[in-house]
């Protein structure tokens, strides 16, 4: 068995702005909609799926290293750095083939160029 990435959920008090962050850094489309719930984004095969967080679930932990990355090309990767600055998004860090970003939850991101 080789299993693939069928979706990816991040759960927030905020829907709209999480999926508008993700929509406008990394160029995702909007695959489905459910308004005041739920919004997916259409990943290469995948799906990142942007769910409301229930009033008990905890936040995103404060500096956390645990992350969700990206494979982009090298151009990409300079379009989501461009992206990101002029939202005014600091990164978290910076390797040969790996960018690093906070999601405004707090989430750490990366974009990668990195050979699988």
């Amino acid at each position: 068995m080789t299993p693939s990435l069928h979706h990816l959920a991040l759960r927030t008090r905020d829907v709209a702005a999480l999926a508008a962050f993700y929509r406008a850094v990394l160029d995702l489309s909007v695959a489905r909609e459910t308004p005041g719930y739920s919004v997916w984004l259409a990943l290469d095969g995948a799906v990142l799926m942007v769910e409301m967080r229930d009033a008990d679930e905890p936040s995103v932990a404060a500096d956390t290293r645990e992350l969700v990355a990206f494979r982009v090309t090298p151009e990409e990767r300079d379009a989501v750095r461009a992206r990101l600055a002029a939202r005014g998004v600091s990164l978290d860090g910076e390797t040969a083939h790996t960018t690093y970003f906070r999601d405004p939850d707090g989430r750490r991101v990366a974009v990668s160029t990195y050979p699988l």
